[in-house]
């Protein structure tokens, strides 16, 4: 075999083997992309709690005074987009904002969203206290309790 020959022999397995980490790595970009995708879905069943009610406006009360009663001073509330966003200065600077938005005929979808320096919080905690806080209110505030 001459030069050339070899030279073409060892372009085409060159371009072979490239071909094949250019698929790996598609391969693992599409795996990471499955879990970022499926790990957004867990979030996103942590942040939410569907409640059955109608009435927006006592809901988005209730989440300002459940926000208040953890501590946190609430910075925004807009009843017409349904949001109230608020920051407790507690050891950290956290911030939430809640989502209200009507489910259904019967059912109120709520969504929280921490941040923490301006990275989204993960961890259920904050969440599961949030709700737990807002489910207690929403029952005392049902049965006229003050």
């Amino acid at each position: 075999m001459n030069n050339m020959n070899k030279m073409m022999i060892n372009a085409g397995l060159g371009m072979v083997l490239l071909t094949g980490a250019m698929v790996g790595g598609c391969a693992s970009s599409k795996s990471q992309i499955m879990a970022s995708d499926e790990s957004q879905v867990q979030l996103r069943s942590i942040q939410s709690r569907a409640f059955d009610t109608t009435d927006r406006n006592k809901m988005l009360r209730t989440i300002m005074a459940t926000l208040q009663d953890l501590g946190f001073v609430v910075d925004n509330a807009d009843e017409m987009l349904g949001t109230v966003s608020a920051t407790k200065l507690d050891r950290y600077a956290l911030r939430m904002t809640v989502t209200v938005r009507p489910r259904g005929r019967g059912q109120t979808l709520v969504r929280a969203n921490a941040q923490y320096q301006l990275r989204a919080v993960e961890d259920p905690e904050p969440y599961q206290q949030f709700y737990a806080s807002l489910e207690k209110a929403i029952f005392l505030t049902a049965h006229q309790v003050d």
